[in-house]
């Protein structure tokens, strides 16, 4: 690992002192995908010995949704956790296989909403420091919080993204708009939809052979970088959420306060007095994207108790069966739907029909 780490500050040293111009973008290119690779040594290391990722932290998954969170030591994140866990929760914490890092299950909503503490983020985890405790955990989250003390929160902002872009979680961003296809003969069909500004044939047939692929369709279909381009050859990037909590607003003026409330992204709390804590739920709601359906039995009222929670993005009649039972669409028939995504209450529906929030549903079998 040393031999690696040392690499690593070679290679951020020669970036260093290389100018960023467009007779270097070719240079600069290289030793980004060579530090990538080296990054990557770092998070899945080869051979046995000391267990793999997240050792000590495996978590059973449950719920709806994952929710990671992050921050030093003092913020207040375990009485954030805890006191969320307390005020919401009607789940105990026994339903997890490792209680040291879940305090629990909070319910929003009607969704179940799994809390999970990811400890060891420390200023260098990504370079080798108590990096098995988190990554395999946070690799799975759907929605990151960084906690942060508000009276010092920029400077630990930056050291919690960076550790986090290091495990290579992307935070608030989307996968770059690149086509990548391997394939057997034929070079490096490099296809550009726009203007680019930073990447060419060159370089991006440099980039690629770094990793040994010589064979390969690249379509740019935006401006893109070669940071991009090595995150797409990579393909070991997540793209998560992120909420920034800014806790012990108890300790800051009314004036600092209303400027916090401009801030996106950012969400101001106590935890210790359990301030603002409704805020935050909503937050949770609106970055996970979730929607609930509800049922109705025939010849019922529908059940507006226990909604049916899926992804508010692209989900059918046919993804609220299988949420419910994978025999629910073998017998399906017909579905008879109420509300936004229908134009006449109840309509008859397929199982490709898309859902909107919550719309109601009624499953013929055949």
């Amino acid at each position: 690992m040393s031999s690696t780490l040392a690499k690593i500050v070679e290679i951020k040293a020669k970036m260093t002192w290389t100018q960023k111009n467009k007779a270097t973008a070719h240079h600069l290119g290289l030793l980004k995908a060579h530090l990538a690779k080296l990054h990557r040594e770092l998070i899945t290391p080869k051979g046995g010995g000391g267990g793999g990722p997240g050792e000590g932290f495996d978590v059973a998954k449950t719920g709806d949704a994952r929710t990671g969170f992050a921050g030093f030591p003092s913020v207040g994140k375990l009485t954030l956790l805890s006191n969320l866990a307390g005020v919401y929760s009607e789940v105990a914490a026994c339903e997890f296989t490792t209680l040291t890092t879940v305090p629990g299950v909070i319910r929003h909503k009607g969704a179940k909403i799994q809390l999970l503490d990811l400890p060891g983020i420390i200023k260098g985890a990504k370079d080798g420091k108590g990096r098995d405790q988190v990554i395999a955990v946070a690799l799975t989250c759907n929605l990151i919080l960084i906690v942060l003390d508000v009276l010092k929160p920029l400077g630990r902002k930056k050291v919690n993204e960076n550790e986090l872009e290091g495990f290579g979680i992307c935070l608030n961003s989307k996968p770059p708009n690149i086509g990548f296809k391997k394939k057997d003969k034929g070079g490096i069909n490099l296809t550009a939809t726009c203007l680019q500004r930073e990447l060419d044939a060159e370089t991006v047939k440099s980039i690629v052979a770094e990793y040994k692929i010589y064979n390969a369709d690249v379509t740019l279909r935006s401006d893109a970088t070669a940071d991009e381009l090595i995150d797409v050859v990579e393909g070991n990037r997540v793209y998560i959420p992120c909420i920034y909590v800014l806790n012990k607003i108890d300790r800051i003026s009314i004036k600092e306060l209303d400027i916090i409330y401009k801030v996106p992204q950012c969400v101001p709390i106590s935890a210790h007095r359990r301030w603002n804590f409704d805020d935050l739920l909503e937050k949770f709601w609106d970055y996970l994207k979730l929607m609930r359906i509800y049922t109705k039995p025939k010849g019922q009222l529908p059940d507006y108790t226990s909604p049916v929670v899926l992804p508010c993005s692209g989900t059918t009649v046919e993804d609220f069966c299988m949420k419910i039972h994978k025999n629910l669409i073998k017998e399906f028939q017909y579905a008879l739907v109420w509300g936004l995504s229908v134009k006449h209450n109840p309509q008859k529906a397929g199982k490709d029909h898309t859902l909107e929030d919550e719309d109601v549903i009624q499953i013929t079998k055949k």
